[in-house]
This record gives C-alpha cells, sequence and structure tokens, in this order.
C-alpha cells in the first residue's frame, strides 16, 4: 500500500509556497500520495499563540532572504508579495469547496503561482479573476462556492483538526500521525515516507 503524505497549507505561507512546489518531486521519489489539507494559518495561530515571522521585524528580514536562498538552491521562481499580508480566508473557502472537484490541483497552482511567483494583491477581486480563470472559475461561481456553510463548516473543522494534531504554523506535513514543519524538513519526511 502506497504511504500517504498530508500536506497542511495555506497559501498566505511562502514558506508553503516553496514546499508546494517540492511536492510533485517528493511524490515521484517515495511513490506517496499527497492529501492537501485546507487550513486557515491565522485561526492555527491564534489557537495556539503563534505569530507570522513578519511581526519580528528581524526574524522577517531574515526569513526574506533565506526564503530567496532556498528558491534559487531548488530552482523554484519566487517572488516576495509587495501586498502581503492578504487575508487568505475566501482563497481558503475556495480550496476547501474545491477539494473534491477535478479543479483542485489548477485552482492550487494558480493561486500559489499569483500570490508567490506573479505577486499580485489577491485580496482585491478584480485581481483575482484571471487567477480564477486560469483554474476553470468564473468569479459568480467562486463567491457562491466560499459562501456555502458546508465549505466554512469544512474548513473550521480542518483547521480546528490541524491545531488538536499538533500543528502550530504551516506548512505542516504528516506521515502517518508523525508532524513534520516547514519547507525545509521535506528530507525528514522523505525519510519518513521510505522508511
Amino acid at each position: 500500500m502506497a504511504k500517504t503524505l498530508e500536506f497542511l497549507f495555506d497559501f498566505g505561507s511562502p514558506t508553503t509556497y516553496l514546499a508546494h512546489k517540492r511536492l510533485p518531486g517528493v511524490a515521484e521519489r517515495t511513490g506517496a500520495a499527497i492529501i492537501y489539507v485546507p487550513m486557515l494559518l491565522g485561526a492555527v495561530f491564534k489557537a495556539t499563540g503563534n505569530a507570522s515571522p513578519a511581526m519580528v521585524p528581524a526574524k522577517g528580514r531574515w526569513m526574506g532572504a533565506d526564503m530567496a536562498r532556498f528558491a534559487r538552491r531548488h530552482g523554484i521562481e519566487f517572488h516576495s508579495n509587495p501586498y502581503f499580508p492578504i487575508n487568505t480566508l475566501h482563497l481558503m473557502r475556495g480550496a476547501t469547496g474545491l477539494l473534491d472537484d477535478i479543479r483542485f490541483a489548477a485552482y492550487v497552482e494558480a493561486v500559489f503561482d499569483a500570490m508567490w511567483r506573479e505577486p499580485r494583491n489577491l485580496g482585491e477581486p478584480a485581481e483575482l479573476v484571471p487567477v480564477l480563470a486560469r483554474a476553470g472559475l468564473s468569479p459568480e461561481e467562486f463567491q457562491a462556492l466560499t459562501a456555502r456553510d458546508d465549505v466554512k463548516d469544512r474548513l473550521k473543522t480542518t483547521t480546528e483538526q490541524a491545531v488538536a494534531r499538533g500543528a502550530f504554523g504551516a506548512p505542516t506535513f504528516f506521515v502517518g500521525e508523525e508532524m513534520f514543519f516547514g519547507q525545509d524538513r521535506l528530507d525528514f519526511v522523505e525519510e519518513a515516507l521510505a522508511a
């Protein structure tokens, strides 16, 4: 039976974008199935008493340089988003609502790229329209999807479950019940998948 890797993510995390871009290679090398699990990072921070590294100026400056080094090492196109931080609630509801839809992967790719490869202000509805089009979604369909109570409840549940399992930030990975945090821990994730 193939192993599974749970990837707990929020589009607002640049390190999660970097991890996302490396996941196809992890899947190819390990044969693992990647399960994307949307969570709302702001709610995780609030529940755990954590905060974005950007809230600590010295750490934020260091992380900016470190993420650029990491992206170069792994051949990932990455640009800081000048509109950061962006409230990702509607984006994460979109991911949640599309989990069982064939457009999910295209949506995730389009949103991550619009946040961190070709930075756009995805908090502005007009900026989101071409991103949605790449995933095969109309603005009206997206608005209806993100307004559904079952979608809101599912995102709340996945976020609460993430916290209950020990998540305190993003990206968080689970191989079985073993948790790993950070895009720079994917080597450990691969070891766990190979064990």
